[in-house]
């Protein structure tokens, strides 16, 4: 099978334009960075589970989320935002890659090496959202402990659910650490997004109980369609707010939409003024 082939103005040498082993290779890349440093493995783990069961428990059924089976008490409820917290922290934080690549010299030779900058983009986000992804269903285990029991096709779709939010996200902090070289920075803006963003899901409390202003940011919010989706699917008896159909095109089109940003931010053409 032909490779297509290109040739960079004044090069000689021909530049293959393949998309696929870069890709591949700077997903595997992520995968073993992220799994060789253990902590990271724990914290990403242990912090949302405390933070579940610590709120679950405060709360207990002093919350009660409506008459639906299985969500008197507020851990039930709290269960789905939980997963949601560990796709967001995992996702988020995986990119600050980005920002030790270019400090250590391994981006700036990815760049310049003969791949297209669509690998690069596509390689850094598949891999944290693997990682991502990963982490979330492993939190799935706790699921019979707040009764919950799915079929085998309704566990398909939360790992849909999963998979788009964790690519979303990932894409989202992909495109923040992209001009940055402070890792310092890096925290302070994404904190400025993290806590809000998930907030404001509908993790914490129903979007039906909320105020009027608090209600409108909660549905312009595209994490609380992956949060209100995930509640569908592993409590069918409880109310939901969207259809799992509007919810999974509202998180398909916030993916795609963070994908573009970050492909047309790696492929945005700088140039300095003439000296």
């Amino acid at each position: 099978m032909a490779t297509r082939v290109a040739t960079l103005p004044g090069v000689n040498a021909p530049v293959s334009a393949g998309i696929a082993l870069p890709a591949f290779t700077l997903w595997w890349r992520e995968v073993v960075r992220f799994y060789r440093q253990r902590s990271r493995v724990v914290g990403v783990i242990a912090s949302p589970v405390l933070f579940w069961l610590v709120i679950g428990s405060g709360f207990g059924t002093s919350f009660r989320s409506g008459d639906a089976a299985g969500q008197s008490h507020y851990l039930d409820y709290f269960y789905p935002g939980a997963l949601i917290m560990i796709v967001l922290f995992t996702s988020i934080f995986t990119m600050m890659s980005v920002i030790e690549d270019r400090k250590e010299g391994f981006l700036l030779s990815v760049m310049v090496a003969p791949v297209p900058r669509s690998a690069v983009v596509l390689g850094k986000v598949l891999g944290g959202t693997t990682l991502s992804t990963i982490q979330g269903l492993i939190f799935l285990a706790f699921a019979p402990f707040v009764g919950v029991h799915i079929g085998f096709t309704d566990f398909l779709l939360v790992v849909l659910v999963v998979f788009l939010v964790s690519f979303a996200l990932t894409a989202l902090g992909f495109a923040i650490a992209w001009p940055m070289d402070s890792t310092q920075a890096f925290h302070a803006i994404i904190n400025l997004f993290l806590i809000p963003l998930w907030l404001l899901s509908g993790a914490l409390f129903p979007l039906s109980g909320a105020s009027g202003w608090l209600r409108l940011l909660m549905r312009i919010n595209p994490l609380t369609y992956g949060v209100e989706a995930l509640r569908g699917l592993l409590y069918p008896a409880s109310p939901t707010v969207t259809s799992l159909p509007t919810s999974l095109a509202a998180i398909a089109l916030f993916t795609f939409i963070m994908f573009a940003l970050c492909f047309l931010m790696v492929n945005r053409r700088t140039t300095k003024p003439a000296a």
